[in-house]
C-alpha cells in the first residue's frame, strides 16, 4: 500500500493516510448492514479506480446491498497505469476504498490479488494491511467441496506478457471507447433508460475479440486443470462468464467498467454471476409498480 500512498501523495490527493481512512465518513452514506443480501463468498475485479470509466456509484450501490463471509478483490482494483499519466480520484472512489476497508474491519475475510494495472502491489504479496490479505493467487474451497484457483489472469494474456507496449496502446484506445460509453449512457439517463455498455456490445460483435476471449478462457482452464483444481476464478478480460471446459469450471467475475458484474457463492456452494445494472433496473421497476398500486 505504500506504493499507492507515494503515488497519491505525489499527485496531491488527500487519501494518503489509510490507517485513519477507515475511521472517516464517506461522502455517500452507507446503507445499514442488516438490509443486505448475504452470500458466502463474493468475487469482484477490474474496478479501475482512478479512471473516469469506473462505474463507482453502481459499485457503491452493490456493496451497500450485499455482504459475505469472504470477499476476493481479483485485480485491477486501482488503475496505476492511468494514475501515472493523469491523476483522477473523485470522492466516490474514496467511498469504495472506505467500504472495502470497513468490510475487513467488521470481520469479512478480504483477499486482494493484484492484477497488471495495479501490479505495484504485487511486491507486498504475503502481507496483510488493515485486515486485507495481499496474495499473488489463492485457493478457495466452496461449500460443496470444490477447490477453485483464484487469480487475476493477466499471466495468461500473451499480449500483456510479450508486448507490454501494445497492451498500453490498447489501453489508450479502450479508454477512448469508454469515454464514448459515458456519453451514450448520459444520453440514456436523460430518458430514464437503464445502463448499457457500448464497449461490451462492440466486443460481442467483433470476431477477433470473440476468438481472443474464447482462447483465453480455454488456456486459463487448461492451466487450472494442470494444477489439479476443480475450477478457476479470474478477471482481466472484462467478460463475465461461467463455462465448463473439460473437467474444469471456468468463472470470470467480469468488471465494474463495462458489465458491472460480480460472482457470488451461496451457502450451499451454488455460484451465480450478478449483473448489477439488471438488478437495479428490477428494483426501480418494483418501486414504480409499488407506487402505482
Amino acid at each position: 500500500m505504500d506504493g499507492l500512498k507515494e503515488l497519491v501523495a505525489a499527485r496531491g490527493a488527500g487519501i494518503t493516510d489509510f490507517a485513519d481512512f477507515v475511521h472517516s465518513n464517506p461522502a455517500i452514506p452507507e446503507r445499514p448492514v442488516n438490509e443486505r443480501r448475504q452470500f458466502r463468498t463474493i468475487w469482484i475485479s477490474d474496478i479501475h479506480l482512478g479512471t473516469r470509466g469506473c462505474n463507482a456509484e453502481m459499485l457503491i450501490d452493490f456493496l451497500d446491498h450485499v455482504d459475505s463471509e469472504t470477499l476476493y478483490l481479483v485485480g485491477d482494483i486501482i488503475d496505476g497505469w492511468r494514475l501515472k499519466k493523469k491523476f483522477y480520484w473523485p470522492s466516490a472512489h474514496n467511498d469504495i476504498v472506505w467500504r472495502l476497508l470497513k468490510r475487513a474491519k467488521r470481520g469479512t475475510k478480504v483477499i486482494y490479488i493484484p492484477g497488471n494495472h495495479d501490479e505495484i502491489f504485487r511486491q507486498f504479496s504475503g502481507l496483510d494491511f488493515g485486515g486485507v490479505a495481499i496474495r499473488r493467487k489463492a485457493i478457495h474451497e466452496t461449500a460443496d467441496g470444490r477447490r477453485l484457483l483464484v487469480l487475476h489472469g493477466d499471466e495468461f494474456d500473451a499480449i500483456t506478457l510479450a508486448h507490454t507496449w501494445l497492451a498500453h496502446i490498447g489501453d489508450v484506445a479502450y479508454n477512448g471507447l469508454m469515454a464514448l460509453n459515458r456519453w451514450v449512457n448520459a444520453f440514456r439517463r436523460t430518458f430514464n433508460m437503464p445502463y448499457w455498455s457500448l464497449s461490451k456490445h462492440a466486443k460481442a460483435k467483433v470476431k477477433n475479440a470473440v476468438e481472443f476471449i474464447s482462447n483465453y478462457e480455454e488456456i486459463v482452464a487448461q492451466a487450472a486443470g494442470a494444477r489439479g483444481v476443480d475450477g478457476v476464478v479470474c478477471g482481466h478480460i472484462h467478460t463475465a462468464e461461467f463455462r465448463r471446459i473439460g473437467n474444469v469450471d471456468y468463472y470470470n467475475d467480469g468488471d465494474w467498467v463495462e458489465g458491472c458484474t460480480a460472482l457470488v457463492e451461496y451457502a450451499d456452494g451454488r455460484m451465480e454471476i450478478l449483473h448489477w445494472a439488471d438488478e437495479i433496473a428490477v428494483r426501480e421497476l418494483a418501486k414504480i409498480s409499488a407506487l402505482a398500486a
